[in-house]
């Protein structure tokens, strides 16, 4: 584990990446990756796919090691050779989609492995719920410790990971496109607990392609093209097209340039489409020519209908 030195807490950048290489064979995935990462700050990290962010995550990782360049934790520099190295050093990723045991309660999944033992030797349990709790209150989360993962919606399972990496005092917390499946209602939610771990004095990196939520979340924001680094600076000194520019080399005067197009005859058409207790009452058409969208918050219904409609899944009516 990395040792800290106190006098660089709060004045040296928590982790560094510096003209980074990664290579898998011929197919240079990382030429020149390079971040910084400070306490008290949400630092963004965008780019478009293939950018090279999810190779320098996987580096901080641990789950790959760089072939050049240099990485520093606390101002020490290290090469991690596995993930238990990279928590044990006080980072923590929290993904899109969690990997939690769900015939274990919340509080069993977050200690797993590193259980406190009283002194009879048998594990503790109203220690580590205890601590479960107090976590809870200082994120504002009302999840029930003793509670089976089973059946948690992808918001509370991250919720347990942040908890976590608490638990273990996580110094950086790195959020991998953590909003792709949650509803605006759970973003809120996990927006307030990532500026509450800013707010402690831990170092929070998030990784988006919405750029509403980039500036509405982060302090800083680096742009990464085709596997290198392209540019650091403040959120408050930036536009989306100034990002926009920096992420595909050019200047976009339009992202998505309405054409004209001739509608033509109705190909598809749902009318009435019911299943009982998953959705009501659908109704639309699609015409030859145009771009139909099925929007709606997560749960809604939107792939029950589809599936539906495709055939995967049987309906009652319509």
């Amino acid at each position: 584990m990395v040792a800290e030195d106190p006098a660089r807490r709060n004045t040296g950048p928590a982790l560094e990446l510096e003209r980074v290489v990664k290579s898998f064979g011929p197919v240079v995935a990382l030429r020149s990756g390079s971040l910084s990462l400070h306490r008290n700050s949400i630092h963004a990290l965008i780019g478009e796919n293939g950018a090279g962010k999810s190779t320098m995550v996987k580096i901080m990782a641990g789950l790959y090691r760089r072939d050049a360049g240099e990485f520093r934790l606390h101002g020490e520099s290290v090469d991690f050779a596995s993930t238990a190295q990279s928590k044990n050093s006080g980072i923590a990723v929290i993904y899109q989609e969690p990997t939690l045991f769900p015939d274990l309660s919340i509080t069993e999944n977050i200690f797993m492995g590193r259980q406190p033992v009283s002194r009879f030797g048998r594990i503790d349990r109203k220690a580590m719920r205890v601590e479960v709790e107090q976590i809870f209150a200082r994120l504002g989360v009302g999840l029930d410790p003793d509670r089976l993962t089973e059946g948690l919606s992808i918001a509370d399972q991250q919720i347990i990971e942040i908890a976590k990496a608490i638990s273990l005092d996580a110094s950086v917390l790195i959020m991998d496109e953590p909003t792709a499946a949650l509803s605006g209602v759970e973003v809120e939610r996990l927006f307030t607990v990532a500026r509450s771990l800013r707010d402690e004095g831990r170092a929070v990196m998030f990784i988006s392609h919405r750029f509403d939520e980039v500036f509405a979340l982060c302090d800083t924001v680096t742009v990464m093209r085709d596997g290198a680094y392209i540019a650091t600076q403040q959120i408050a000194d930036t536009t989306v097209d100034e990002l926009v520019r920096q992420m595909v080399g050019r200047d976009v005067t339009e992202l998505f340039p309405k054409q004209e197009t001739t509608v033509g005859e109705e190909l598809l058409k749902v009318d009435g489409l019911t299943s009982p207790g998953t959705f009501h009452d659908i109704s639309f058409s699609v015409r030859a020519g145009e771009i139909v969208a099925l929007a709606g918050l997560v749960g809604a219904g939107r792939s029950e209908v589809v599936r539906a409609v495709f055939g995967v899944d049987g309906y009652a009516s319509g």
